[in-house]
């Protein structure tokens, strides 16, 4: 199949070995011009020093490196926090999250820049291909897309190595981990490794952010938590804009070993793999807001929107952020939180996020009211015809079975049948 033309593409740049290497493949196989786009999502100032040198010397005709850190968290993290979802029961999405947004702004620069393709250096075997591929088509299908991985005969590390000696691409020779990292301000996720095996224990060599539980200070810290509207606004009583705020409740739950995650899960691509998480700020978030709608929200609102977390999970994980459906999710969610103000306090310990209390002026749960008049909140007399309506349906089952002299299926047994000794 031949290639298409492309005159201009803009990469997602991470300046690893990978998307250095794209950089003169994309040049050498479709003769275009390539710009790199680097998005600072909180990685850390080690994996962005000397990033825009690197991809300049690597062919490179120009370089972004945008700081989306507060983007991140306000526009895509929050947004999140507040609908509750979590990837099968535990995985708080740290990953999936982050690729909309960096494909968002590929789109952004690849339209100012006048390019017609968009790059990437995901694996044709993950989830990232799709995250990146969806955010493309929802906000211009008429960008080509080049995914090299699903094209080029590299297929080891030594194999990229050579490719980047024989174009003179500068690589720092540092030994590789055996793990594969993705970090950025809301987690770090490691997999590959001995973690290929689901039996083996992580070392805790492998952990870079928290603290081992064993090893967190012997003595409790407390943290309070404000939140405006189901957005956290402070932490003890200071103000922070979301992206300090995050960083802020990063260090504390680091500190003491919380938001680490052991986690078979399922690949929207059909395979299952191992992944270990380090999450130690959206841990307390997560747990801070759940305790806060616990006083905000009626019951049918509240278990609807459980069963809507589960769904906007897989939206997120499967790449779908820009999908209509999420977007309209998110209408009700954003409805939902209009009463949930308020604060939550936790004790952190040992890799345990404690909660030792919770307040909001919006709270459904009133203390008061039972002292009032019957005539004013509750009759207890009510409950008698509500037990009889409520159980209807029981009644009538067990009044069929006996009818012509039968018992109802949790009828005891004939004792008298059993053989005795």
């Amino acid at each position: 199949m031949s290639k298409p033309k492309i005159n201009k593409a803009v990469l997602a740049y991470s300046g690893g070995l990978d998307t250095s290497v794209i950089v003169p493949w994309l040049r050498e196989n479709y003769g275009c011009e390539v710009i790199c786009f680097c998005a600072n999502i909180g990685q850390g100032d080690e994996e962005l020093k000397g990033l825009e040198e690197k991809a300049l010397a690597s062919g490179a005709s120009k370089v972004y490196v945008e700081d989306l850190r507060h983007e991140f968290a306000k526009d895509f993290l929050f947004p999140m926090l507040q609908s509750g979802a979590v990837y099968e029961r535990q995985y708080l999405l740290g990953t999936s999250i982050a690729r909309p947004l960096i494909a968002k702004w590929q789109v952004a620069i690849a339209e100012a820049e006048g390019a017609d393709a968009v790059s990437h250096g995901a694996t044709g075997k993950g989830n990232d291909q799709v995250r990146f591929e969806l955010t493309y088509k929802a906000l211009n299908p008429t960008l080509k897309v080049i995914a090299p991985w699903r094209e080029w005969n590299i297929r080891s590390r030594e194999d990229a190595l050579a490719y980047a000696k024989k174009h003179n691409v500068p690589v720092v020779h540092t030994e590789k981990s055996i793990y594969s990292r993705d970090s950025n301000l809301w987690h770090l996720s490691h997999e590959g490794g001995i973690l290929e095996d689901p039996r083996n224990e992580p070392e805790e060599s492998m952990y870079q952010w928290t603290t081992s539980p064993e090893n967190a200070p012997d003595e409790p810290e407390i943290v309070t938590v404000h939140f405006e509207e189901g957005i956290p606004v402070s932490v003890n009583d200071v103000q922070l804009p979301p992206a300090a705020l995050i960083e802020k409740l990063n260090d504390l739950g680091a500190k003491h070993g919380i938001g680490r995650i052991d986690l078979v899960e399922n690949r929207l691509v059909g395979m299952k793999s191992h992944g270990v998480y380090e999450t130690p700020g959206g841990t307390i978030l997560y747990a801070a807001h759940r305790e806060l709608e616990s006083l905000c929200l009626d019951r049918d609102t509240s278990h609807f929107k459980e069963e809507l977390a589960v769904k906007y999970a897989e939206l997120v994980y499967f790449g779908k952020w820009f999908h209509s459906l999420r977007e309209s999710m998110q209408a009700f969610i954003g409805d939902t939180q209009k009463t949930v103000t308020g604060w939550v306090k936790f004790k952190l310990y040992k890799g345990n996020a404690i909660v030792i209390g919770r307040h909001s002026d919006n709270s459904l749960y009133r203390e008061d009211f039972a002292t009032f008049g019957k005539e004013d909140v509750y009759d207890q007399k009510d409950a008698v015809g509500f037990i009889n309506l409520f159980g209807l349906q029981m009644k009538v089952q067990a009044m069929m079975d006996v009818s012509n002299g039968g018992k109802t299926r949790y009828a005891a047994p004939d004792y008298s049948k059993f053989k005795r000794d």
